[in-house]
This record gives C-alpha cells, sequence and structure tokens, in this order.
C-alpha cells in the first residue's frame, strides 16, 4: 500500500508552500492537496511557487482538487453551479498545466452543494456538461476526474458511492471517470464499505481515510482501517491511499500508527 499525505488537512501548522519539504522530512514522497489557490484563475507566479516548493522539496504530487468555491465558507464545488462553469474550466486548465510539470495525474471535482432556488435537475445537466469538458481536458495527460461523495455538508448531493457512480454513468464511454472512496466521509454517511468494495473496486481511481468518529489519524476512532485497506488490496486496488485526516496534535506526531515501510515508495 502507497501512502500520501493531503497537505490541506495536515502540517497546516505551516505556511502551504512549506508543507511539502515537511512532508519529505517526515518520510514521504508523494503528497496530495486541495485547490492551493484562493481563486480559480492563479497568477503565473503563485503556480511557479507552487511548483516549485513541491519540486524543491523532492515529493511527488499524486493529487489535487480543481477549484472549488470558498471551501472556510461552506462551499464543497462549483461543477454544478450554473453560471460558474468557466470559472471550474479555468481551474482545470490551471491544473492540467500543474499536473503536467509534476506528474500529477488524479484530479477531484468536487460537485457543488445543491442551491436554493435552482432546480437540481439543472444543477445535473450542468455537472455532466462540464464533466465531459473536464474529461476531455485532463485526458492530455492521461489524467483521471474523481468524483467524491463528501458528508457534514447536508445540501451536498452525493453521500454514498453509488451517487457518485450514478454520475459517472451518466457519461457512458468516459474511462476517465472514476471513484474517490474517502472511506470516513463513506463510512459516516451510513454506506457500507465492505460492499463498496466487493462491488466498486475496479471503478476507485483514489482512496483517502481518516478514522471515524473524529477524523483523525487511524487508530483514535472505531473504522476497522486496516481490514479495509487489506480488502481493496485483495481486489486489485494499486493506486495511493491519502492521509486526509485532522491530526490530533501536531502533525509530525500523527504517523506512529503506519507502517514506515509502506510510507515511501
Amino acid at each position: 500500500m502507497r501512502y500520501d499525505v493531503n497537505l490541506s488537512l495536515l502540517f497546516t501548522e505551516l505556511p502551504l508552500l512549506e508543507r511539502p519539504a515537511a512532508a519529505r522530512d517526515a518520510g514521504f514522497d508523494a503528497v496530495e492537496f486541495w485547490w492551493p489557490f484562493p481563486d480559480a484563475v492563479p497568477s503565473d507566479a503563485e503556480v511557479d511557487r507552487f511548483v516549485a516548493a513541491v519540486r524543491d522539496a523532492g515529493v511527488r504530487l499524486v493529487g489535487l482538487n480543481f477549484f472549488a468555491g470558498d471551501m472556510p465558507g461552506g462551499d464543497r464545488g462549483v461543477l454544478s453551479w450554473p453560471g460558474r462553469t468557466g470559472e471550474f474550466l479555468d481551474s482545470v486548465n490551471v491544473a492540467v498545466g500543474i499536473g503536467a510539470q509534476l506528474g500529477c495525474r488524479a484530479f477531484n471535482a468536487l460537485y457543488g452543494n445543491r442551491l436554493g432556488g435552482v432546480d437540481p435537475g439543472e444543477q445535473d445537466d450542468v455537472a455532466v456538461e462540464a464533466l465531459v469538458l473536464a474529461a476531455h481536458a485532463v485526458s492530455r495527460i492521461d489524467g483521471t476526474v474523481l468524483i467524491e461523495p463528501l458528508s457534514g455538508t447536508p445540501r451536498y448531493p452525493l453521500r454514498t458511492a453509488a451517487d457518485a457512480l450514478a454520475v459517472i454513468d451518466r457519461l457512458p464511454g468516459r474511462a476517465n471517470l472514476r471513484l474517490l472512496a474517502d472511506l470516513y466521509h463513506l463510512a459516516v454517511n451510513g454506506d457500507d464499505l465492505d460492499a463498496v468494495i466487493e462491488r466498486h473496486t475496479a471503478r476507485i481511481g483514489h482512496v483517502q481515510i481518516a478514522d471515524a468518529p473524529g477524523r483523525h489519524q487511524p487508530g483514535t476512532g472505531s473504522l476497522p482501517l486496516a481490514r479495509h485497506l487489506e480488502q481493496l488490496t485483495a481486489h486489485g486496488y494499486d493506486g495511493w491511499v491519502g492521509l486526509e485526516y485532522i491530526p490530533e496534535g501536531p502533525s509530525a506526531d500523527s504517523f506512529a500508527w503506519l507502517p514506515r515501510a509502506g510510507v515511501a515508495s
């Protein structure tokens, strides 16, 4: 099993551009980020600084979110929001450029909350149209667009693996659209992780973990994460597992649970 560190939740004690080096010092050679800029279209200088921070740290970028709106303010993506498709696609182009430089091939498109006064069917149609264009854009670098169920956001419509796969199934023939299986979110939402792994491992493009309750490091809650990771391996998953948890205490002290042989690869 190969582990990477989500640097939007871990090492937040440090400025964002110092986190890749901190991950490397902790023994990791791969990282992932949410959208690392305040706007959908950062300046060239901002992109250059981000790319340099990852490259100079000697780590690999294996996952990157597209622009998702005002995350601290409660937004969870703009993919399905009428009037913001251009903004979303601008961020896709930026992400593809970053991926081309750093070797990242997995890109997470958060779906977006339901909007008051907007027909959910209209939002779903907007999402499908944007996904077609995003999938085409990332295909230029052999990339994959990920669709993720989330918990803790009542207006976010994708809560189970089946919800996300139903979106993907609206685009038949798009081989580079896959499920992001965050085991924490799925479990909190009541999805059956054993069944998800049994039925859908072949459609999973990326895995993330945190324990529940609390969303902290494995061993702080009651999820049998080690067993689920073994199941994923047995069913053929050989991709990255992102550590997307809120550490209890300093980030560097939150890896005692991890088999050190599985950190760097």
